[in-house]
């Protein structure tokens, strides 16, 4: 926004991204705390999707290189230490427990959502906007993740024969989602000059997005905004 002062242009930057975020969790707070307009859980996933994928959508309003990447950091760093202070009950937020927690107890924000916010946090810092790697590990994240639970809730009654819990439906909308809003993002990316479009990444992105897929689809007691995370990030370094 100010190219002859970087400075000023990613603390404008930071400023402006930090009220998207904002406006997007008070938003969906104040959903939560009417109740009956959509489901808590349903809820939930549409925060999941949403906060990422608006995350990496203002990332060219950044600078290009490390400093770029720090303030652009600083929203998501900042939303790690409320999840912190939520669960541990320092201060109180009704509507941001309800619309982020399973069964509305303050303690699941040091899982789940602190587990989130850390991943598309680091994926800012060492992977940035040159790096398809951030493209597929938040896309996955955010949209593969959030869509599998709202697929797989409404469509998934073939479960998986090694996971009672995951369904088919739910795993087939997690590949379908994720790659397809890897692959839109990359197109986004592309047009700023910071990547470029190629079969190859397209076909690498499905390779990440179905790795993640089974990964999450896996009967394991570790929460799957860590597990799909590094499976994202580590296949994506040996893709890319």
């Amino acid at each position: 926004m100010f190219p002859k002062n970087t400075v000023l242009s990613d603390i404008s930057a930071c400023g402006i991204f930090g009220i998207i975020t904002f406006s997007c969790l008070r938003f969906w707070g104040e959903i939560g705390k009417r109740g009956g307009i959509f489901d808590q859980k349903l809820i939930r996933k549409f925060v999941h999707i949403n906060i990422g994928l608006v995350f990496l959508l203002c990332w060219p309003l950044f600078s290009y290189g490390i400093q770029g990447a720090l303030f652009a950091s600083i929203v998501p760093g900042l939303n790690i230490l409320r999840m912190l202070l939520l669960g541990l009950g320092v201060y109180q937020d009704e509507g941001t427990i309800k619309s982020m927690s399973r069964h509305g107890d303050r303690r699941e924000l040091l899982k789940g959502p602190l587990y989130y916010a850390l991943s598309i946090t680091l994926a800012c810092i060492f992977f940035w906007k040159t790096s398809p790697i951030s493209i597929a590990v938040i896309c996955n994240l955010c949209a593969g993740d959030g869509m599998a639970d709202i697929v797989g809730r409404r469509f998934g009654t073939e479960r998986l024969p090694y996971n009672r819990n995951k369904s088919f439906a739910g795993s087939i909308g997690m590949v379908t989602v994720g790659f397809l809003a890897s692959v839109v993002y990359m197109y986004y990316f592309a047009s700023f000059g910071y990547i470029e479009v190629s079969v190859g990444m397209i076909l690498r992105f499905a390779v990440i997005s179905i790795a993640s897929a089974l990964v999450e689809s896996l009967p394991t007691d570790i929460d799957d905004n860590l597990t799909i995370s590094l499976t994202s990030a580590l296949v994506g370094f040996l893709l890319f």
